[in-house]
């Protein structure tokens, strides 16, 4: 099957049976200590979930590309923390390193802290404040009332 007859309604549901997989293992004793053995965990889950549609997963992607997981139209920020909340910061509002290929951003987030679980969401609806540190930063959180694109009225994409 080529990789333009996967939909977003069919990545979605990708996703909800990688975040089962990995909360799965988690439930099972799986420990990630750090964020590149969890990204990299996605990885592989994720390799044998796409490999049906032709897409190929990088296990080698420049390290400040964004999102971390590039799978044709499809990008997933992979967010990880050993605390117990959905929150984060993310990436540059500037998107400088936005590899131009994506058009839809999903987080997969591994929260290892409290009860762990994974779970997921559309990018542009997890996106809940700006920080600033060195650069303006999307600040994210899983499950949010309601994302910034929403109450300022304009799209992600705008």
């Amino acid at each position: 099957m080529p990789a333009a007859s996967l939909d977003a309604r069919g990545f979605e549901q990708l996703l909800t049976g990688l975040c089962k997989t990995l909360t799965a293992e988690c439930k099972r004793g799986a420990k990630f200590a750090k964020s590149i053995a969890f990204e990299t965990r996605v990885r592989e889950i994720l390799k044998g979930l796409v490999a049906t549609y032709g897409i190929a997963v990088d296990f080698d992607p420049h390290p400040y590309v964004f999102p971390d997981i590039v799978l044709g139209e499809y990008g997933i920020e992979v967010k990880f923390t050993t605390n117990d909340t959905w929150r984060s910061v993310a990436n540059s509002v500037f998107e400088s390193t936005r590899s131009p290929q994506v058009r839809h951003i999903y987080i997969i987030y591994g929260k290892m802290g409290g009860k762990p679980e994974v779970a997921w969401g559309r990018y542009e609806d997890c996106v809940i404040h700006v920080r600033t540190s060195h650069v303006p930063r999307f600040e994210v959180e899983m499950h949010p009332k309601a994302s910034l694109f929403a109450k300022m009225g304009v799209s992600y994409q705008d």
